[in-house]
């Protein structure tokens, strides 16, 4: 299979997103792989969390998460269970499940990559979230 009609071509330096945006005060999100880039399949978002953010209970009706952790912890509530995962584990929260996650630490930022199965939710974020930092 030749790899450029599998997806478009990957964006160069200059036209990748590399903004970093919040949708809340103490979450930074910057867009690593849009679901134009791989024709719907998936998207993908890095997340820095300030200690004690998160987000609240919430349902993808259309999509899977995923949460690969990259440094620190992260406190994720997956329906009915809960658990801390740490750098180097990833989770899985399925179309319909309840979900909420946060970042349990005093001190320390978490950081991870947040994938949507298929894509299209970075939209979402595009449309509630700025560039800038909000007060």
């Amino acid at each position: 299979m030749n790899p450029k009609n599998s997806s478009k071509e990957p964006l160069n330096d200059q036209e990748r997103e590399d903004r970093w945006s919040e949708v809340t005060r103490g979450e930074r999100y910057v867009i690593r792989t849009t679901s134009e880039e791989v024709n719907g399949a998936y998207s993908m978002l890095e997340v820095i969390a300030d200690p004690r953010n998160g987000v609240p209970m919430h349902v993808h009706d259309n999509e899977e998460e995923h949460f690969i952790i990259l440094e620190g912890k992260a406190l994720i509530a997956n329906g009915d269970s809960r658990a801390e995962a740490g750098a180097g584990s990833s989770v899985t929260i399925g179309r319909g499940v309840a979900h909420a996650w946060c970042n349990p630490s005093e001190d320390n930022p978490l950081r991870m990559l947040v994938l949507f199965t298929p894509g299209g939710l970075e939209e979402l974020f595009r449309r509630n979230a700025g560039t800038e930092p909000t007060d």
